[in-house]
């Protein structure tokens, strides 16, 4: 596996590793796949019964979006509703198989209608063309070639801990059940098979975002590749480096206040500090206090969550 992607498990691995330590954790869930292609070829594989098979309908639309690149087939039309329709429509005898089902945009949904796709495409061909190769590919699980998953998959189980799997569509699935709001932190509560959700009222996020160490290169460049500036050989200032975590009170001026978050430094001693709420830049060194050293991360509170859920 290629650094780009190791990092993401050995990153991942760290922070399991950290709350093991810190809580009493009883169980790892990991969103391995986007799709369960088990389900699309037999919905009762799980022998878990859903009412109307909506559990089924979430995985075949996942299916579906992954396959055609979320787009209308007929059009391709992009970031607009877009419904399943029938290559061989019901009314003439086609199935719900997912080798029958394609994805169109509510205009092209209409003008279709009942017609078979021979005849609603039949001026345009290369179209045609396209969508009968298409359906005609196999069942392909979009994790099977996902090394970064599997073997972060692998890296978990090694902490001796029960270890679930789940798909996106059941994350997807379990959040309109409960009526969660789509952020990713409560992604995390609706992964795997769960029977309820709930969170505090107020409780907040603490955001945690790989930013490394620094870089051993001392020139920037620009678009072109000629030098535009150079870092300094000093890696510290005043006792501060990029990457700290510092707290700057600023008595007086548009900048009043306090802030907290990640500093950038500068030698002439005016630092930046990366906050939830953006970059507030000109801080004299002086206004700093520090917080803790650089180590790899950048840390920030986020804002409360938006509401209690209780099912």
């Amino acid at each position: 596996m290629p650094p780009s992607l190791r990092h993401r498990v050995d990153t991942a691995t760290a922070w399991v590793a950290k709350l093991v330590k810190l809580a009493p954790v009883t169980g790892i869930v990991e969103e391995l796949v986007k799709f369960d292609a088990q389900k699309l070829q037999n919905p009762e594989i799980s022998g878990t019964e859903y009412q109307q098979g909506t559990l089924f309908e979430y995985e075949v639309r996942e299916y579906l979006l992954e396959k055609f690149g979320r787009k209308c087939v007929y059009c391709g039309a992009e970031n607009v509703p877009l419904n399943i329709d029938h290559v061989v429509p019901k009314a003439r005898g086609g199935s719900n198989r997912v080798s029958n089902l394609v994805l169109s945009c509510v205009d092209c949904n209409q003008k279709k209608d009942a017609q078979p796709v021979d005849v609603f495409l039949k001026n345009r061909p290369e179209v045609l063309d396209r969508i009968k190769r298409q359906i005609k590919k196999p069942l392909r699980d979009a994790a099977a070639v996902n090394a970064t998953r599997w073997s972060l998959f692998n890296a978990l189980k090694a902490f001796g801990l029960p270890v679930e799997t789940g798909s996106g569509a059941l994350t997807k699935f379990n959040r309109h059940t409960f009526g969660v709001p789509k952020e990713h932190w409560l992604d995390a509560l609706c992964a795997g098979r769960v029977n309820g959700v709930h969170y505090p009222e107020g409780m907040g996020i603490l955001q945690v975002r790989c930013t490394g160490r620094g870089s051993y290169q001392r020139t920037r460049v620009d678009k072109y590749g000629s030098p535009r500036g150079y870092l300094t050989r000093q890696k510290r200032v005043h006792g501060f480096a990029t990457g700290d975590m510092v707290e700057a009170v600023v008595p007086s001026g548009k900048k009043a206040g306090t802030h907290r978050g990640r500093v950038a430094v500068r030698a002439s001693g005016s630092f930046n500090i990366q906050t939830p709420q953006g970059v507030i830049q000109g801080i004299s060194w002086r206004r700093c206090r520090l917080l803790s050293y650089n180590d790899g991360y950048g840390y920030a509170w986020l804002r409360p969550a938006p509401h209690s859920s209780s099912v």
